[in-house]
């Protein structure tokens, strides 16, 4: 998943400051002092998020039903795309509708241009968006990003090593969890592979105990690793971490645990889906024994919480052409259109009533059962600059391997606090 803090680290995000935030967009919505006559439209959507049949069907199916309105649909690379759409929203020849990273709204609202869509929410079914998408589009009670599809990490196993261990069922909970990993791991086999720097898992183990990675009061943001819930998710991380020979100093890229697990001695590994293409692809041997499950939660009826990876759509200021803009972001966040496109892609619908299509994928099933309680990092434009030294891996590597996790813990908050205080 591409970089919008979507499902791979390091999101390539410019640093932009809140100044001008309260001037970003017209509290009316998109629409105002335009008609929905027939326009050309530019639509900018990112590299590989959606194939280009659907792209196509998408584009003839809205022409037909709007006639003498053409869609340009103009690929985009995610190489240095924040100053390109940065740039446009700066401009007065910005295209009519943008798909960004759901965790890169606060970067450009902070940056204006962007339309303030808070009056069209109800027209968008808003109160059935899935909470990691909705959340990060919406900056100081305005809603500006509008979400379109997601995906999120899940167990990936060997359905092999389960059923040698006499495993039937996958587990619910955290308990059966670590009890069911600790069979996995024997001497020939781990349990789980679970790098120490996996961030993303520790995050929904933070937000699963009520925890937060930073919080914001009265202007100002304070990192969340010197707390209580912090505590009681780094016990349950270095627990599961155990169950395996996961390095302790580095996450999922290196090596790139897909590799790991297509050896075929490793139990579980937490990833989206799509890995497993990746797997078989190393080890064809495996196609057809990979298995998926949510990630557990502390009790049955809920699942564990996760980091929601995604696209929201915005509306640029500039656009001229802003009714038709909004009816090509209404199609596109639309139950047709989010069918489709989840089904083809694997991907989650925006919205909660929407899993149920996902129910023939069982990678994609299990992504959105996790993705209704999904979640994002804190919604500041200046997260890059927290993602790009990353405290959060540097204290999971000390507490791994025998920091004071409360010492630790008020290392890594300060510096997360400092970054996102900063004024850029």
């Amino acid at each position: 998943m591409r970089s919008r803090s979507r499902l791979l680290p390091g999101a390539a995000a410019l640093l932009i400051g809140l100044t001008g935030l309260t001037a970003c967009g017209s509290s009316s919505g998109s629409g105002a002092g335009d008609d929905a006559g027939p326009a050309h439209l530019t639509v900018w959507i990112m590299r590989d998020s959606v194939a280009d049949p659907v792209l196509n069907a998408f584009r003839a199916d809205f022409e037909k039903a709007h006639k003498g309105t053409t869609l340009d649909i103009q690929i985009q690379e995610w190489d240095g795309i924040g100053q390109k759409i940065t740039s446009a929203l700066a401009s007065n020849d910005a295209p009519d509708v943008i798909e960004v990273g759901n965790t890169q709204v606060a970067q450009y609202a902070a940056s204006g241009g962007v339309d303030d869509l808070t009056g069209k929410v109800a027209d968008l079914h808003g109160s059935d968006w899935i909470p990691g998408l909705a959340d990060p589009g919406k900056i100081d009670g305005k809603q500006y990003g509008i979400p379109w599809y997601a995906a999120n990490r899940v167990v990936i196993y060997n359905k092999d090593l389960f059923a040698q261990a006499g495993i039937t069922a996958a587990p619910k909970t955290r308990a059966e969890w670590i009890a069911d990993t600790t069979k996995l791991n024997t001497g020939a086999h781990q349990g789980i592979y679970l790098p120490g720097q996996s961030w993303y898992a520790y995050a929904g183990f933070l937000w699963d105990e009520g925890g937060e990675l930073a919080t914001q009061s009265g202007g100002k943001w304070t990192g969340g690793l010197d707390t209580p819930q912090a505590q009681a998710a780094t016990a349950f991380y270095r627990q599961l971490q155990a169950l395996g020979q996961g390095p302790k100093d580095s996450d999922e890229a290196k090596p790139l645990q897909t590799n790991v697990f297509a050896k075929g001695n490793v139990a579980q590994i937490i990833a989206t889906p799509g890995n497993a293409t990746t797997i078989t692809a190393a080890n064809p041997k495996l196609k057809g024994k990979i298995g998926y499950f949510p990630i557990p939660g502390k009790t049955a009826d809920r699942p564990g919480a996760v980091f929601t990876g995604g696209s929201d759509l915005v509306i640029p200021q500039a656009s001229k052409h802003q009714a038709m803009a909004y009816q090509v972001l209404k199609a596109l966040t639309g139950t047709t259109w989010q069918t489709k496109i989840a089904t083809t892609m694997s991907y989650v619908p925006n919205r909660t009533s929407l899993a149920g299509v996902l129910s023939g994928d069982p990678g994609a099933s299990a992504m959105a059962v996790g993705a209704a309680d999904g979640h994002a990092t804190p919604n500041s434009p200046n997260w890059a600059a927290v993602e790009a030294d990353n405290p959060i891996k540097q204290y999971l590597t000390q507490v791994l391997t025998g920091a004071d996790p409360a010492k630790a813990g008020t290392t890594a908050s300060d510096a997360i606090t400092k970054a996102l205080n900063t004024s850029s």
